[in-house]
C-alpha cells in the first residue's frame, strides 16, 4: 500500500546543492535543505538545514534551523537550533544560536550570542504600539 504524502512534506526533505564551480550573486531562500560547495555572494535562508561544505564559500548572512560550516563564511550566522564549525571551517562574523559546537581546528573571528530560539533569527510577531489616553 502506498503512503499518501502532501507536496509540502516531500519538499521539506529535499536538498538544493550549489556545486563546486557554481557562483551565485544574490539572495537564496529555500523551505528545504541547502548544501553549498560553490560560492555565494549574498544572503542564504532556509527553514531547515544549511551545510557549507569544505569547498564552499559564502559572503553574506546565513539563517536556518541548523547550520554546519566546513568551508569559509564571512557574515552573520543565525541558527535557530544549532551551529557546528567543522575542523576545516572558517567563520568571520557574528553568531546567534541556541547550541554552538566548534570542532578542533575550526577558526572563528567574531562574537557569539547563545540563547533560546526567540533570541536568535526567528523573530516574533511585531507588537502593535498601544495608545493610552
Amino acid at each position: 500500500m502506498l503512503k499518501s504524502t502532501s507536496f509540502e512534506e516531500s519538499q521539506s526533505d529535499e536538498t538544493t546543492i550549489i556545486s563546486n564551480g557554481v557562483k551565485i550573486d544574490g539572495k537564496l531562500t529555500s523551505s528545504g535543505n541547502i548544501r553549498v560547495e560553490g560560492e555565494i555572494q549574498g544572503d542564504i535562508s532556509s527553514q531547515r538545514n544549511i551545510v557549507v561544505g569544505e569547498s564552499g564559500k559564502v559572503n553574506g548572512q546565513i539563517n536556518a534551523d541548523s547550520i554546519t560550516i566546513g568551508g569559509k563564511v564571512s557574515g552573520t550566522v543565525r541558527a535557530n537550533e544549532k551551529l557546528v564549525l567543522d575542523p576545516n571551517g572558517y567563520l568571520k562574523g557574528d553568531i546567534f544560536t541556541k547550541i554552538l559546537v566548534i570542532e578542533a581546528g575550526a577558526r572563528f573571528d567574531g562574537k557569539s550570542k547563545m540563547g533560546e530560539p526567540e533570541n536568535t533569527w526567528k523573530s516574533k510577531e511585531p507588537t502593535k504600539p498601544s495608545i493610552t489616553k
